[in-house]
């Protein structure tokens, strides 16, 4: 075998992505600030995204109705993603690029928050559920990477992973920086 193992190429590749992630500190503490006064004032999150993204919206959501670290109450967030019925239904009858901006339309109240996690920021159903959250007066937070995509700008609060174009990178920063939210809130959430 020659040159670096998989393991070192990725990981070198993960090294470079984060050495930019500290330009995030500013968006992050504005994400870190809305969710968690959306929370402690008795509003919702909702999240959702597709595939691995699907995954990170579904942490994102049972972190806040479980717990984090430490034990505390439960706040209300709903996986859009995780709703099957609804999910399938609406693609059903209304097509996929809906299954999200209709979920919106049934939950979402002024002063909630949704977030959605996309690496490409193409998804016609992730930009669907930003519009319908403009619409609405939902707040909304946009995880993108790949310099955003048809989902640039569409969002109140967006946080474009910097330096890579790749899906894997991109997810894996993502990961971590719902971990940082769930770190960030956790102490208003205990009080």
């Amino acid at each position: 075998m020659h040159g670096s193992s998989q393991l070192l190429t990725s990981l070198a590749d993960l090294k470079e992505t984060l050495e930019h992630v500290a330009e995030l500190d500013n968006s992050m503490q504005q994400v870190i600030d809305r969710i968690a006064g959306c929370l402690t004032s008795g509003c919702k999150v909702l999240a959702c995204g597709n595939g691995g993204s699907a995954a990170d919206a579904g942490h994102l959501t049972t972190e806040l109705v479980c717990r984090f670290c430490d034990d505390r109450d439960p706040y209300p967030a709903i996986c859009l993603n995780a709703l099957g019925s609804d999910l399938t239904a609406i693609s059903n009858d209304y097509g996929y690029d809906e299954s999200f901006a209709r979920q919106v339309r049934a939950f979402g109240m002024a002063g909630d928050v949704l977030i959605v996690f996309t690496t490409s920021g193409n998804s016609q159903n992730i930009v669907r559920a930003l519009e319908e959250a403009k619409k609405l007066g939902v707040f909304s937070i946009a995880f993108l990477g790949k310099g955003g995509g048809k989902c640039k700008d569409l969002s109140d609060l967006e946080v474009l992973v910097p330096g890579t174009k790749t899906t894997a990178r991109i997810q894996e920063v993502h990961h971590f920086l719902l971990h940082v939210i769930c770190e960030g809130i956790e102490p208003y959430l205990k009080k």
